[in-house]
This record gives C-alpha cells, sequence and structure tokens, in this order.
C-alpha cells in the first residue's frame, strides 16, 4: 500500500513534545571512582535537577548517587563548571564532594557509608543570588581545592575569582574565613588547579577581561609550599592572542595542553621547567573548543601502554578532535600516531576521563543521542555502558543529516547541517515544496554537530525540514573561521544563515516563500535581527534572546559582560553599532510574526532586553502596520529551559506560530494566540 499523501507540515508524529522534553539534556563531568565510572545526568520531569549516578563495577545499571531534590549544578559564571569530585578512603567507600545548586554550597557526602547519613556543607550559606559559588574541586588530602567566586556588590561585575582550599572536616561550613585562599584575585577568570603526581605543583587557567577564554588565555605552574599554600605562579604558554583550552598532567610529571597557537587547537607537551612547547600533533584540525565552562577535557592521558621513548614524560593519550563535530581518537605523542575509535558515533561532547586501558567520554550519532561510551584502548572495542535505554519510538522517524559546505558573501565558506522532512509512512504531493526553518545555534562561538536531537525530529518528523548554521563565528574549523565574526555580530551571522536559506530555495529544496529562522541566546539575537535585515523569512522564533547590544553589555553577567567588544566593538563606539543592529532599534524594519520566549530568571539575557523589545515594537510610527507575536515567559526558567514543562509549551509554541504562517492544519497542540 502506498504511504498517504498529507500535506508538509500536517504529518502525524509519535514524537510529541512531551517526548522531546522528556528526554532534553546529554550526560556531563564523567569520571572515574575506583573502578566505577560516574557523570552528571538531566532530570527534567524532576524540575531540570541534575543528578549524579555511579555504574558499579560488576556490570549492574547505573544507580542514582543523590535523590531529589540534590541538584549537582555550579552557577559560577552562570554557566557553571564541573560540580563533582570523588576519591576512595582508605575503608575503600567514595567520599563526594558536589555543588547543590539551590544554595550553591559545596557538600561532602560517603554514599556507601552505614547508616545513610545526608550530605554535609562544607562552606558557608550564600544564598543562589550572589554570595559564594564554588566549582572544578580536586580532593587533596584533608582540603577540597576548588575555584571560589564571591560576589562583592549588587552588579554582576562586583565580583572576585581565586583558587581556594576548604577543609574537608566542615569548619568552613559557617566561618568563612576557614577557607583559604590560593591565589590573589590579580586576574578576572580561573579555571580549577591540575595537580601534579607528586603533589608538588599545581597548574591552572587564567583569562582577563575584556578577553574571552578563546580570544586569549595564560598557562600557570605553580609550586605546593611547605605549608600547603602556592608559591609565586609563572606562566608557561599563552597571551592575548593564544587561546589554551585545557592542561593536564602526565604520569610522567610533564604537561599536556591544548592551544591554538598555530591557528588550530592542538595538543603540546609542555616543559613544566622551561615551558618549551612541542606541537604533539600538528593539524589543521581542532583538539579543543571554547572553555565555557570550567572543567572541560578535550585530552586525557593514560597511565601506560606506550611506545615512548625514554624520557619523553607521557603515555598515550586520548583526545577529541578533527573539523566540525569531534571524535575520539588516541595519540601516541612519540610517533604522532592517532588512531580513532571505532563505532557509530559521530560527536564527543568535551568530557573525557580514564581508568587504566580504558577511556569513558559522552557521544552521540544521528541515530543515537548523548549517551556515556566506554573505549577498551588494549582490544579496540566501544560500547555503551550508561544514559542511552530503548529507543522511545521507532527510529525510523529519526531524521537523516547531511552535513554540506554553503558559499555565503565573498564566496566564504558556510557550514551547515540539513535536516529534511522525513517521515516512514508519508509523503507530499510531488510538487509541494517542504517549509524550512533555519536554527542559529547560541554563543555564538559554539557549533553544532549533526547527532540526533528529538527537538528537530519534533519538526522534520511533521513534515518541516530543519537546517541548523555553523555560521562564521563558530568554533570547529580554526580560529581564522570563528573570528570572521569579530565585530560583524549581526551582520556575519545574519548573512551566512540567509545564504543558507536562499541556496535551500534556489536548488529546490526549499519552498522560498516558506522560510521561518530560530535561535536561543546568541541564536535568538540572531533570528531576531534578521528579521530586521531581511525579508527573506516568513516567521521567527526567539528564544532567550541578546536583543539590545548596549543593554547587554551593561546588564548581562560577568563572563560575557566585555563579549561585545570582540563581537561588535569597543564601548566608546557600542552606541552606534547597537543603533545599526540592534533588534530594538530596527524594531520599525520587522513586518513577519514571531514568538517570543523568555526565562523570567534568565541572569545572562534578562526579561528587560525583551521587555524593551516589545515596547520598540509597540511604539512605532503610524501608518506601519501591526506585526502579530506572541511572548510566552516562564517562571522559574534561567538561561536555557529545563524544565518538561516548559519545553512542552515552548516546542507547541512554535509549532502553532509555523502552522498558522505556512497555512498548516494541526488540531493535536494548543493555538498560540498572536497579538498585535
Amino acid at each position: 500500500m502506498a504511504p498517504p499523501t498529507l500535506p508538509y507540515g500536517s504529518w502525524p508524529s509519535p514524537i510529541d513534545a512531551a517526548l522531546a522534553a522528556s528526554l532534553d539534556g546529554r550526560p556531563e563531568y564523567v569520571g572515574t571512582v575506583g573502578l566505577e565510572v560516574w557523570w552528571t545526568e538531566p532530570r527534567p520531569a524532576e524540575g531540570g535537577r541534575r543528578t549524579l549516578v555511579r555504574l558499579p563495577a560488576d556490570g549492574g545499571p547505573a544507580v542514582t548517587v543523590l535523590p531529589a531534590p540534590w541538584n549537582v549544578r555550579s552557577r559560577l559564571t552562570e554557566y557553571g563548571g564541573r560540580p563533582w569530585a570523588a576519591a576512595q578512603r582508605p575503608d575503600g567507600g567514595p567520599l563526594l564532594v558536589f555543588v547543590h545548586f539551590a544554595d550553591q554550597r559545596l557538600y561532602a557526602y560517603e554514599p556507601d557509608a552505614p547508616g545513610g547519613a545526608a550530605p554535609r556543607p562544607l562552606t558557608p550559606v550564600s544564598g543562589t543570588g550572589g554570595g559564594l559559588r564554588w566549582a572544578d574541586p580536586v580532593l587533596r588530602g584533608g582540603e577540597v581545592w576548588c575555584v571560589l567566586e564571591e560576589f562583592t556588590g549588587p552588579a554582576p561585575t562586583d565580583v572576585r575569582r581565586v583558587l581556594a582550599a576548604v577543609p574537608l572536616d566542615g569548619a568552613a561550613a559557617g566561618n568563612r574565613g576557614a577557607v583559604r585562599e590560593l591565589t590573589d584575585d590579580r586576574h578576572r577568570f580561573t579555571t580549577g588547579p591540575r595537580l601534579s603526581p607528586d603533589g608538588r605543583r599545581a597548574a591552572w587557567l587564567v583569562w582577563d577581561h575584556p578577553r574571552m577564554p578563546w580570544d586569549g588565555t595564560e598557562l600557570k605552574l605553580a609550586e605546593v609550599t611547605a605549608d600547603g599554600g602556592l608559591a609565586e605562579a609563572r606562566t608557561l604558554l599563552g597571551g592575548p592572542a593564544e587561546s589554551v583550552a585545557q592542561v593536564e598532567w602526565t604520569a610522567g610529571g610533564s604537561l599536556l595542553a591544548v592551544s591554538d597557537r598555530g591557528g588550530w587547537w592542538n595538543p603540546y607537551r609542555v616543559d613544566p621547567d622551561t615551558g618549551e612547547a612541542v606541537n604533539l600533533c600538528p593539524r589543521e584540525e581542532e583538539f579543543g573548543g571554547p572553555l565555557w565552562k570550567t572543567g572541560l577535557s578535550w585530552l586525557a592521558p593514560l597511565p601506560g601502554g606506550t611506545s615512548q621513548a625514554e624520557g619523553s614524560g607521557g603515555g598515550l593519550v586520548a583526545v577529541l578532535h578533527g573539523r566540525g563535530a569531534p571524535v575520539l581518537g588516541i595519540l601516541d605523542p612519540d610517533s604522532g600516531d592517532l588512531v580513532d575509535a571505532a563505532g557509530p558515533w559521530t560527536a564527543w561532547q568535551p568530557t573525557l576521563a580514564v581508568h587504566g586501558t580504558r577511556v569513558y567520554g559522552v557521544a552521540a550519532s544521528p541515530r543515537s543521542a548523548y549517551e556515556v561510551v566506554e573505549l577498551d584502548t588494549a582490544t579496540g572495542h566501544a560500547r555503551v555502558v550508561g544514559a542511552h535505554g530503548v529507543d522511545p519510538v521507532d527510529p525510523a522517524y529519526y531524521p537523516e543529516p547531511q552535513s554540506r559546505t554553503f558559499l555565503g558573501p565573498d564566496d566564504r565558506e558556510i557550514h551547515a547541517h540539513v535536516y529534511p522532512p522525513h517521515h516512514p509512512a508519508c509523503r507530499a504531493a510531488a510538487d509541494e515544496l517542504p517549509p524550512y526553518v533555519v536554527w542559529a545555534h547560541g554563543g555564538p562561538t559554539d557549533h553544532v554537530p549533526p547527532v540526533l536531537d528529538l527537538h528537530i525530529a519534533y519538526f522534520t518528523s511533521r513534515g518541516i525540514g530543519v537546517v541548523e548554521v555553523n555560521y562564521g563565528g563558530s568554533t570547529g574549523y580554526g580560529r581564522a573561521y570563528r573570528e570572521r565574526l569579530r565585530g560583524q555580530w549581526g551582520v556575519v551571522d545574519v548573512e551566512d544563515c540567509a545564504a543558507v536559506a536562499r541556496a535551500l530555495a534556489a536548488e529546490g529544496t526549499a519552498d522560498p516563500a516558506r522560510l521561518a529562522v530560530r535561535g536561543g541566546s546568541a541564536g535568538g539575537w540572531t533570528a531576531a535581527a534578521s528579521l530586521a535585515a531581511t525579508d527573506l523569512y516568513a516567521c521567527a522564533a526567539i528564544i532567550y534572546p541578546v536583543l539590545d547590544l548596549t543593554g547587554f553589555a551593561e546588564e548581562t553577567h560577568d563572563l560575557e559582560s566585555r563579549y561585545i567588544d570582540s563581537l561588535a566593538g569597543p564601548p566608546q563606539t557600542l552606541a552606534v553599532i547597537g543603533r545599526e543592529r540592534s533588534p530594538v532599534a530596527r524594531a520599525d524594519r520587522i513586518t513577519a510574526p514571531f514568538v517570543l520566549l523568555q526565562g523570567l530568571d534568565d541572569a545572562v539575557c534578562p526579561p528587560a532586553q525583551a521587555e524593551r523589545f516589545l515596547a520598540a515594537l509597540r511604539d512605532r510610527p503610524a501608518p506601519q502596520a501591526p506585526v502579530p507575536h506572541a511572548y510566552v515567559a516562564f517562571e522559574g526558567e534561567g538561561h536555557g529551559f529545563r524544565r518538561a514543562d516548559t519545553m512542552v509549551r515552548a516546542l507547541e509554541a512554535e509549532l502553532s506560530l509555523y502552522a498558522q504562517v505556512f497555512g498548516i492544519e494541526r488540531t493535536d497542540i494548543p493555538r498560540l494566540e498572536l497579538e498585535v
């Protein structure tokens, strides 16, 4: 029997918004504790909390370490950082230290202790609105060494960050003075310390305004003093124009670092005494990425089993590398040989852990969402060990991405992933072209890989195509590609997204009359700026966006308060650039309908941005026609939606907008009321 012929966008689908929301998020911050593997995992149905799970050494299923309401998540620089560390106690049970999101305190917990004692606080009460925050911990003797972020005033930029030592005996739980500060606050930002195998040295990364970590960072090294402090630090690598994304020690006492001094993030061996750096795999590929959070890792040295020469100071190294989406490989630093892990996974997240000959990471493919994967380097065998369960629907409904390169203005290359409409039992009329939505990613210094995303499948299985654009400024393609956006935010990103949309329409892939643009955060900026810059799109979904350059620089959190300097220009010219590019200032140019989705607790893109934009839209001079739109705000949501009910409402609102604008009949979702 021939499949039914139904208009694009009207196909029935088992991938509803509740299913997509329930499986949103991915595992993060993988680590090993003895013979076990631990990681954090999202729980959208539990208010969006992140729990910590452990994989028993006996091969049993992963179990939850901390039940609700414990939420293992740091708010350091708002985006967070590694929120846990654990080690085996002498009696064999694990000792866990973690950050609880609700109060941002560090806690200690012994999950296997008799009697089931509750976690006990290690740091003073600070509250979620400021005070003290902690991240990137490492256990050292009777202390936790980590990053301390301390707010000193009411403004988001009234903040200092240092390396600190917190006593494990709880002495600092009610006494801020019991926290030892290991560094001064001369540097605006810092990662957590990495301790040498003999415990005598510590290495970490720092950077300062107006730089972002992908612009320029410095690798610091200091001796651990006899009284447990840190001596004066030396700079071994990096600078204003060199981004060092990670540093780790090898078992032999040498340093490994990821630096883009050659134009690409490559792995280097760094002599801790002289600072001499040797590129271990000089390729035009990325072995690193943007350090949006502390504790990310793109490489992890294995403890032994190498062919290295005597004195080379390291063994085999697990690395993430590639152009665009990174894959897992095992690097022999002496020969330069690099062997990739076998398996279906096409993109790996920047989190790696090793134990013996085994490497653990988080990976996905076009047919599988992010899951915890184990690679046995002795056998070459890779397998899923956590996070991925039974497919919730028939994989026949999953879209098949097509990774393509388009040409934009000045014949510049634009990388994108095209997800055509796909349904195993429906088709459209031969003479109908499908609607398409251009997805602009956040960051904007970030990228999107071609992997399974049920939010995309929610649309493609209904007959609406999606194209994700890694516009100029994205990571994964070298420093020159990501610096295309320098001073050009609101221009290059808008042009590149439009070029891809026009190309799909010109080749007959997409209906030129039914194109939309959507994005969140920086992608929300691109979506809104696109409506003001071109009449290409019939509508837009604008999600927790930047809408006002000047306001963003004044209102956002400390990490990104000077981001605009590189994206648009320094403070002395920002007002002019803002009038030329900000959707708030160009609201009179917008004619296409849109939905604006905003979290009311967003400290990165505060709701004041959305409110000013809507006010500018209302105050447009006559006789301009009103613009149909909807504003949907969510209490309790910050930057990035995490609650299942929020994501359901957001997805259904977005689909309703497309249905109304594209002329699609759908009765299975609530109708989004558009105001004029």
